[in-house]
This record gives structure tokens, C-alpha cells and sequence, in this order.
């Protein structure tokens, strides 16, 4: 990538970060509640009571958070973490598992490390919340809501204004699809048959959340699971492309989940949904970085089987320009640029319809 390109891009993070400053300042939130669904990418401590193999509730994963480790699969906060910032919140939306004395009434955060779309992903690690499971646990938190509020009218009118916020599938690929020799979906399901039916589940959860009174859904789709270190590892030994088989997969479910967008976007009146393209944000983050499937800083702390800082081990120094925190997840600097794309887009293609500044606003 030329020098040009790359101070092009450093120039539109720079614009983000003072545009969203300026928009923070101002102290409200832009919504009375955010509820946050997911995996790894936005755990923020579901897992840490959980038997498996998925918890980082330990060094050096929150080495740069104010008060060290907490769950997070990163160094730092979140882009879940970030995009809350961005939307006026004072205090961060706290894990599910510990709502107690938290202010339930501004969000919840639902995400599991491990988890999935479907109920079986990433089962060989051990327990994980799915989807399902989480939107259950959604229904534990309205009814507590409820009672907050006095009545049931009065929750479902404070809940129709919040925003959703759904980041999952990834180990729908990565810890079940293209994990042969443990689970039997690529025998099963073809790449497009995978993502018909996966998306076809997803769609019955979302439904299923809109008739607990969401309306405001940010979608996150699939970034470039086949650049992440650990699949160019088990995959490509020690070269630099990425596995191509495993983002071309992706990309088939991420196009179905855009049909769900226009789908819902009709069907549904009272709502409105969007899709964040986060392959799109991933290339653009490769490239801030060296390029696509470099392995030259790709991730930031020794690993083990599990793709997962070492307990304890010491992490590199430069996390600031290193995208990988460990084989799969990104560094806090590189969730910060995610959750400014898709909060504030600086190219149309990385949100569809809007990004998230303008579906919390229409």
C-alpha cells in the first residue's frame, strides 16, 4: 500500500476520533438503552463463571483496561464498548452475568465467547451462551424491566427506542463449519446451503427479538474470518495469503443476511434494520496494518491450541499498530476503528442501508 493511501486512511481515523469527540462531549445518550448480543468479539464477562475453555478473565487480555482484566477477549474495551461510548452512555453496559446493583433499564450485554447462531458452535471448548440462549436470558432482563417501570406498556415503549446491537456467526464458520473433524456441517451443507439455513435461523431469532419489542437492530455481518492468524496458521502454515475458501463462505452468509435487511426492512414497518459490512471494515483495517494476512505483527501475545494468550504471558508493546490481540480477536486500537466505521461510516459500502449515527437518529 503506497504512503499516500495510508495517510488517506489515517486521515479519515483522525477525522472519527475528533468528530465522535465533539459528539461525546455533549453528554446525552442518543438512545435510553443499548442490548448487545454476540460472541467473543463483545464478551465482556458472560463467560467467566462458564466450565470452558473460552474465559480471559485473566493477563495480559485487559492490560490497558482502567481496571485490568475483565473478560474481555482484547487488551482494552470493546468495539461494543466503544460504540456505547459514541452513543453518550456514561458507564459501560454490563455483562448479564452481573447486573446485580447495575442499572438494567440502560442495557444489557448478552455476548459469549464461543458462541454462536447455531446451538452446538464452539461446544468443543465447553459451555457457551448461544443466541437462543441469550435472547432467553433478554427475556429475564424485560421482565425485571418491567417491574422497574410499573407496567408492561410502559417497558415496551422504553424498549422500542433502544438499540440492538448483533455481532455473531463467526463461530459458525470458524468453530463449526470449518472445524471438520469435530463437528459434521461441511459434510451436511454445501458453502451456500450453510448460509440458507444459517441465515434462515438467524432470521427466526431476530423475528423473535423484534416481538419482545426491538425495533433499532444494528446487524454486524462477517469480517475476513479467513485473515484471522489462527486460520492462516492451522491453514497456510507460515504464509501470508488468507484462507480464500473460508472469507468466500462468509461473504455467501453475509449477502443472505443483507436479503434479511431489505426483507425485514419491508415486512416490518415499525422497525428498521441495518447491516454493518465488517469485511469491508477488516480490509481496510489490514491494510492500516501492512496488508491482508501478514504475518509479520499480525497478533500481539504468545497462543495456544485454543488461538488465546497464554495466561500471564507478556504481551508486545506496539499494541497500538498491531491488529491481532491474539490469534482471533482484534487489538483495542483495531476495535476502536471498527466501532468508528460502523458508527459513523467514512465509506458508504461499510454500512446498509445507514450506519449506526443515523438508524438511532431516524
Amino acid at each position: 500500500m503506497g504512503c499516500e493511501t495510508k495517510l488517506w486512511l489515517w486521515f479519515v481515523v483522525l477525522f472519527l476520533s475528533v468528530a465522535l469527540k465533539q459528539h461525546f462531549m455533549l453528554g446525552l445518550p442518543q438512545v435510553p438503552c443499548l442490548f448487545i448480543f454476540g460472541d467473543s468479539l463483545s464478551d465482556c464477562g458472560n463467560n467467566n463463571n462458564l466450565s470452558t475453555n473460552a474465559k480471559v478473565n485473566h493477563l495480559p487480555y485487559g492490560i490497558d483496561f482502567p481496571i485490568g482484566p475483565t473478560g474481555r477477549f482484547t487488551n482494552g474495551r470493546t468495539a461494543a464498548d466503544f460504540i456505547t461510548q459514541y452513543l453518550g452512555f456514561e458507564n459501560l453496559i454490563p455483562p448479564f452475568a452481573n447486573t446485580t446493583g447495575s442499572d438494567i433499564i440502560h442495557g444489557v450485554n448478552y455476548a459469549s465467547g464461543a458462541a454462536g447462531i447455531r446451538i452446538e458452535t464452539g461446544s468443543h471448548l465447553g459451555e457457551n451462551i448461544c443466541l437462543e440462549e441469550q435472547i432467553k436470558n433478554h427475556k429475564v432482563i424485560i421482565s425485571q424491566i418491567n417491574e422497574k417501570l410499573g407496567s408492561e406498556q410502559e417497558a415496551e415503549e422504553h424498549i422500542n427506542k433502544c438499540l440492538y446491537y448483533i455481532n455473531i456467526g463467526s463461530n459458525d464458520y470458524l468453530n463449526n463449519y470449518f472445524m471438520k473433524t469435530r463437528y459434521p456441517t461441511h459434510k451436511m451443507y454445501t458453502p451456500e446451503q450453510y448460509a440458507v439455513s444459517l441465515a434462515h435461523e438467524y432470521s427466526i431469532q431476530l423475528k423473535e427479538l423484534h416481538d419482545l419489542g426491538a425495533r433499532k437492530f444494528a446487524l454486524f455481518g462477517l469480517g475476513l474470518v479467513g485473515c484471522v492468524p489462527m486460520e492462516i496458521a492451522t491453514h497456510r502454515g507460515n504464509g501470508t495469503i488468507c484462507v480464500e475458501e473460508e472469507n468466500e463462505a462468509a461473504n455467501i452468509f453475509n449477502e443472505r443476511v443483507k436479503v434479511l435487511v431489505d426483507q425485514f426492512n419491508n415486512d416490518l414497518s415499525d422497525a428498521k434494520f441495518i447491516l454493518i459490512n465488517s469485511d469491508a471494515i477488516d480490509s481496510i483495517n489490514l491494510q492500516l496494518s501492512g496488508g491482508r494476512g501478514s504475518n509479520d505483527f499480525i497478533k500481539c501475545c504468545k497462543v495456544g491450541m485454543t488461538g488465546l494468550c497464554e495466561p500471564n504471558s507478556e504481551p508486545c508493546n506496539d499494541r497500538n499498530i498491531v491488529p491481532f490481540f491474539d490469534g482471533y480477536h482484534p487489538t483495542e486500537r483495531f476495535q476502536q476503528i471498527n466501532a468508528m466505521s460502523a458508527y459513523r461510516a467514512p465509506v458508504p459500502s461499510m454500512a446498509y442501508p445507514m450506519d449506526i449515527s443515523h438508524l438511532v437518529t431516524s
